[in-house]
């Protein structure tokens, strides 16, 4: 199977038993946001993860050696070259589609405000190295219908 099929294939089982990212990976015993990004094919499940989920997921054998599949993370975008401007731009090439889907999923069809909006950049000393930490705080901005 294609990282696609595999994929199409969760989908569509999440949503005929009415599945939430969450309930998935509470089955699986990772975090949501891991979760959603390994089934969207940006992750690599490990062998304990991958059989979690085909197991709760009731999916095919053969999408096994799919999940265990090291991803190829890219998108068709013109990125800068400035190395902290890149890595972002890798985040949302990366996560985006996680974090719209998960977005959507606890707040529904809408989108995140840039305008209503504040950013946090926080530093979180580490004896391994320091770690740096970027809160986006945006106003929920649900689609309307008319």
């Amino acid at each position: 199977m294609k990282k696609i099929d595999v994929t199409e294939a969760i989908f569509a089982i999440k949503k005929d038993r009415e599945l939430t990212w969450e309930a998935i990976s509470d089955a699986i015993g990772m975090s949501i946001v891991w979760t959603t990004s390994a089934c969207l094919g940006m992750n690599s499940f490990t062998e304990e993860t991958a059989d979690k989920l085909i197991k709760y997921l009731d999916l095919p054998m053969d999408s096994k050696a799919t999940l265990l599949e090291n991803p190829t993370k890219e998108w068709d975008k013109a990125v800068p070259q400035d190395p902290l401007i890149y890595r972002l731009y890798e985040v949302v090439g990366v996560y985006g589609d996680t974090l719209k889907e998960v977005i959507q999923e606890k707040f529904g069809d809408g989108i995140m405000s840039a305008i209503d909006f504040t950013m946090d950049v926080d530093k979180q000393e580490d004896p391994k190295g320091d770690r740096v930490i970027v809160t986006l705080n945006g106003k929920f901005l649900p689609y309307k219908a008319w």
